[in-house]
């Protein structure tokens, strides 16, 4: 005899009350106006992002070896060196200090193409305001006492260089694109007793590969105002030559790029990924 008793009907038999059945969920497709709201809201996080928070910055010189090299990519914070903001509470914000690795604009435009261009450059600062600064040998005295400089390249007597080396002992000579004639004609007003004297707002700068750097030395300060942040960390290091990012023509950047997508792996300096700045 076949038993024709439902588990709902056993369940209510047994004075239990039968179980509810769950609604069905209507999944509703998102239309292509949401889509693309969607993606627009995150463009603009993205872009605000880099515009205000982070900023790429790629290494084209060797002036800052053995810090960075060429081909290193680095993330620039520019929250902590910019103003203090109501609307951002939580951000920690600091004035820059001595020994800070600094991403700033060239107080002095170079001719890119005919054109005069504000560059990008990244170097350590050496002088805050009111520093009293000179050099003995490569050896950079501040406020009288030498500073500690394991980072720097050392001075031989094969790279020794008077200029460079003894600063501000000779004036620097106006050279194009690398010494403006105003660094020179007014660098003798910033001398005090043998030492140069960085004017309030002002800063100090210097490559630490301190023989193959155009830095302070040869055309002046950097102004508060133009500090744009500081490099964290390096996301991703090629390696390369300063003539790679020197390319002017789209043939040119174009076979750059095949070259980098044929040796990403190999010549991707692994070691350097992540790599913390200091």
């Amino acid at each position: 005899m076949t038993d024709n008793t439902t588990p709902a009907n056993s369940q209510a038999q047994a004075g239990k009350p039968a179980p509810i059945p769950a609604p069905a969920v209507h999944r509703r497709h998102e239309t292509l106006l949401e889509s693309i709201a969607g993606l627009c809201t995150l463009l603009v996080i993205i872009l605000f992002a880099y515009g205000f928070i982070i900023q790429n910055f790629v290494i084209p010189s060797g002036s800052m070896e053995p810090t960075l090299l060429i081909g290193d990519h680095l993330f620039v914070d520019r929250t902590t060196f910019a103003p203090p903001s109501r609307w951002m509470p939580l951000v920690h914000y600091r004035e820059p200090r001595r020994g800070d690795v600094v991403v700033f604009i060239k107080p002095v435009p170079d001719e890119v193409n005919g054109r005069p261009k504000y560059q990008y450059l990244v170097k350590r600062l050496i002088g805050m305001p009111a520093d009293h600064i000179h050099m003995i040998d490569g050896i950079v005295y501040v406020n009288g006492a030498a500073l500690p400089q394991p980072y720097a390249e050392r001075t031989t007597s094969a790279n020794f260089s008077p200029f460079a080396d003894d600063f501000p002992a000779l004036p620097p000579i106006p050279i194009p694109d690398e010494t403006p004639r105003s660094w020179a004609a007014g660098f003798t007003r910033h001398l005090v007793n043998g030492d140069l004297v960085v004017p309030p707002g002002n800063y100090f700068m210097l490559g630490d590969n301190r023989h193959n750097s155009a830095d302070s030395r040869y055309w002046g300060f950097v102004p508060r105002a133009n500090i744009v942040g500081r490099p964290l960390f390096n996301y991703w290091s090629f390696k390369s030559n300063e003539e790679d990012y020197d390319r002017s023509s789209s043939v040119a950047r174009l076979a750059w790029m095949i070259h980098v997508a044929l040796h990403l792996f190999t010549d991707t300096r692994w070691d350097r990924t992540f790599h913390v700045i200091r």
